[in-house]
């Protein structure tokens, strides 16, 4: 059959009846894929353990209602017999396959994911320099909020090919990396006290992994010395991360300050850790 007689016999077998019980499958759908989701949602802010699961449930379920809202809606518009049915599959096949060979990829990326778990719902990932919390997996994209709040969409098959880097891969806490840079002539056990007191007083701190507080040395551009130091602790919830951070950050400050330990001057930080 010629691409012009299947056009000529599709249009021939077009229903215009049928029009509003077409519109009310694919409305009825969009509605019901709302509402599942966003009742899963909730119910995995609930239950922690099962958010992947939950997930996962909820873009597979839109998945096939979608699949079958369009092949009902399609039945309806149009009255076709099981042997124009055969000869148009593979001209439309063809057809839709080419044109959305990108959501087909990211379609296919997103099952990958799904199957895989490079990373969950809830986890904090680094891609394309982006940092933040995996809100969404769905079958054609991977949503991450960022600490600023700023929602990143990036197509599920981007995934497949480049390095994205999970902070804590499945598990409430997370590990905190927080720096501080003071003068090469301070005394830098007393700094590396105050900091190693500032992470262990601090409430958000996760008590079942191990922390410490690393001292190293810097070369600033103009030549002149500083001294690093590294706090690496473990969040109980990678929510609390920023709050962790300024925390810290906050109690090491003000005891600097107290005991008389100075930072490094502006533009002291601009060389690399040795």
């Amino acid at each position: 059959m010629t691409p012009g007689a299947e056009t000529s016999g599709l249009l021939e077998a077009f229903n215009p009846d049928a029009i509003p019980v077409a519109a009310a499958w694919i409305i009825g759908t969009i509605i019901a894929v709302k509402v599942v989701s966003k009742l899963l949602v909730r119910v995995s802010e609930r239950f922690t353990s099962r958010r992947l699961l939950l997930k996962q449930a909820s873009a597979l379920f839109a998945f096939a209602a979608y699949v079958v809202a369009v092949v009902l809606a399609f039945n309806s518009l149009f009255n076709l017999s099981s042997e124009a049915i055969f000869a148009l599959s593979g001209t439309i096949a063809v057809t839709v396959g080419f044109a959305l060979k990108d959501v087909a990829a990211s379609f296919m990326a997103g099952i990958s994911i799904l199957i895989a778990k490079p990373f969950q719902v809830g986890d904090r990932v680094t891609f394309r320099g982006f940092y933040g919390e995996v809100k969404e997996i769905g079958l054609r994209s991977v949503r991450i909020v960022t600490l600023d709040d700023n929602l990143v969409t990036v197509p599920s098959n981007a995934f497949l090919t480049e390095a994205v880097a999970n902070a804590n891969a499945g598990s409430l806490d997370c590990m905190v990396v927080i720096t501080f840079h003071v003068d090469a002539s301070a005394d830098h056990q007393r700094a590396r006290e105050i900091v190693h007191d500032a992470v262990v007083s601090s409430k958000y701190l996760y008590l079942g992994k191990p922390y410490d507080v690393l001292v190293s040395s810097g070369i600033s551009q103009t030549g002149k010395a500083y001294v690093v130091l590294t706090a690496k602790a473990y969040v109980y919830d990678m929510r609390r991360e920023k709050a962790f951070a300024s925390d810290v950050t906050d109690r090491s400050l003000s005891a600097f300050r107290d005991h008389g330990v100075p930072l490094a001057g502006q533009g002291e930080m601009a060389g690399e850790s040795a």
